[in-house]
């Protein structure tokens, strides 16, 4: 492809069609969207207990009602069918399905799941389970959480019971999602459930994290799922001056943390020696085991991307720059000359393309997935209708970045939107909306914005015009 025909797609201008069989859908995730918080056995969540702590979370929402996605989920799965999705990624929530976090199943627990997964089937669309999108059992929190390695263990027994009930529906399977947000935003920052600020914890819970993955995948082939994966929110790392060779070590050590810290174990069984350093200094390094990489590294079928915008990077010689990573003094980010969502990220697309050209030149054996892309922005109900041009022009660069990537020879499988409908947004909770679908919190009334439509309409035609 030429440079030009690449910037004449970014700026949406060309028509294009996506390979056949191109996986369309949309995404979400059980703490989100549920609600049902107390019902049918379902213990709390660490996110249960960081949404009722004081000053944690935007006015004190939490996921109790949420989206009401729990009894609601028939009338949900047919606004899906609606809107043309092949592919509905979803998590299981652990403490429904393991209230204590490592003993028996609970089957009302899973019959949730058994009935999402039935209904999902019979409008022709496609279940993508993920086992872990950060509702850890508070039980499990008590006893260390991902600090512990024991809770590795028991992701594995978690997806050894999930499959063994869904697996003869299910045929893709997630282990994590973002663990990085997990462990760095959970365990360092304090951004996030459960909040505590300890760089050791944030690197004893990164390799947890792993190890968990690793069995995990162990668990899913035994119970004879077809397809594993592992979702990572990756970036693109760029030096803000790429001819200065301090800011390019700094654009490496942000790569290093958000990106390779996680890709290296997962498709090729060893730790980047930097990221070992890293170890080592906050104390960690006894975490890691022998055999431990060689269970991470369980090979996988897919690799979900979990996209939203690039990091421009500059040194800061001597000085920390705040961020939520141990590690990372003598890093910034540089605010981009771009338009942005209301989450304040930049919008740059551009990021995308380079991120799977890179993923697909480093990790060639690996099929990719983006398994999250999407924008919040101050929608507004008027006249029964959303116009959200914005999120439009976001998803439409987007998917023509992605084009360009396979153009380019990324082996990339499918899209999903972040996400399906508006939703508890973590630490921000009710107050950004990401969906394609708007909903009143009040009366739980869904309206599809503009950009639902015309999603609807890029999967009908299997690209954009």
């Amino acid at each position: 492809m030429t440079i030009t025909s690449t910037q004449e797609q970014l700026a949406g201008t060309a028509a294009l069609r996506f390979p056949a069989g191109f996986r369309w859908g949309a995404a979400t995730a059980s703490y989100q969207i549920e609600g049902a918080a107390t019902e049918d056995g379902r213990m709390p969540s660490i996110w249960d207990t960081f949404s009722r702590t004081p000053g944690r979370v935007f006015e004190g929402h939490s996921g109790d009602v949420a989206c009401d996605h729990y009894h609601r989920y028939r009338d949900d799965v047919a606004l899906m069918a609606q809107l043309g999705l092949g592919t509905y990624r979803f998590s299981l929530a652990w403490p429904r399905i393991k209230p204590d976090g490592s003993g028996p199943v609970n089957p009302r627990g899973l019959d949730f799941y058994d009935r999402l997964v039935d209904e999902l089937l019979t409008h022709g669309i496609d279940p993508m389970v993920t086992l872990y999108h950060w509702d850890l059992p508070q039980v499990l929190e008590d006893r260390g959480g991902w600090t512990n390695r024991d809770t590795a263990h028991y992701l594995a027994d978690l997806a050894a019971a999930a499959v063994d009930r869904l697996g003869d529906r299910v045929a893709t399977w997630t282990t994590l999602n973002e663990p990085w947000c997990s462990a760095f935003l959970g365990y360092a920052s304090g951004d996030h459930a459960p909040g505590r600020q300890d760089p050791k914890a944030a690197f004893e819970a990164v390799h947890h994290l792993m190890l968990g993955h690793g069995l995990a995948v162990r668990a899913l082939r035994a119970g004879g799922a077809r397809e594993v994966s592992l979702t990572l929110n990756l970036t693109d790392s760029r030096p803000a001056n790429p001819a200065d060779p301090h800011d390019v070590a700094a654009a490496r050590q942000i790569d290093g943390l958000q990106n390779r810290l996680f890709l290296e174990p997962a498709l090729r069984g060893r730790y980047p020696q930097d990221m070992l350093a890293l170890f080592e200094r906050f104390g960690a390094a006894d975490v890691i085991r022998p055999g431990d990489l060689d269970v991470i590294a369980a090979p996988i079928d897919l690799l979900g991307v979990n996209y939203y915008q690039p990091a421009l990077v500059r040194a800061r010689i001597g000085a920390t720059c705040g961020l939520p990573n141990p590690g990372t003094e003598g890093a910034e980010f540089v605010r981009q000359n771009a338009p942005v969502t209301a989450m304040d990220w930049p919008v740059d697309p551009t990021g995308l393309s380079g991120l799977l050209l890179r993923l697909a030149a480093d990790y060639p054996e690996t099929p990719l997935m983006v398994t999250e892309n999407g924008a919040a922005y101050a929608d507004v109900v008027e006249d029964g209708r959303v116009a959200d041009a914005d999120r439009v022009a976001y998803l439409d660069g987007h998917l023509r970045a992605a084009h360009a990537a396979i153009e380019g020879g990324a082996d990339l499988r499918g899209y999903l939107a972040w996400s399906l409908m508006d939703n508890f947004e973590w630490g921000y909770g009710y107050g950004k909306r990401f969906g394609l679908v708007h909903v009143d919190y009040d009366t739980q009334r869904r309206v599809p914005k503009d950009s639902a439509h015309w999603y609807a309409a890029v999967i009908g035609r299997n690209g954009l015009d």
